[in-house]
């Protein structure tokens, strides 16, 4: 299994969730760092939520079942800064 298909079978965990919402998630790429890049679809695009969604579900699932993988970052969606 690549590692790409190990990041895609821990976000299955996830996704149910983030569909019922009218979202996804896609997996943009890894890089060097071991960084996974990813996009939000749809409503997660605009979600304030999304920040909680993205440390406590989708990099949680992705460190439990790939833990080289060292942490996750989104290319789209808002910003927020303090």
């Amino acid at each position: 299994m690549t590692l790409i298909e190990k990041i895609e079978d821990a976000l299955q965990s996830v996704r149910p969730h983030l569909e019922a919402d009218g979202g996804d998630v896609e997996v943009v790429e890894v890089t060097d760092e071991m960084i996974v890049k990813v996009k939000w679809i749809g409503n997660c695009e605009n979600c304030f939520m999304s920040i909680m969604t993205m440390k406590a579900g989708i990099e949680e699932a992705i460190k439990a079942k790939v833990p080289e993988i060292k942490g996750v970052e989104a290319i789209n969606g808002i910003e927020i800064k303090i």
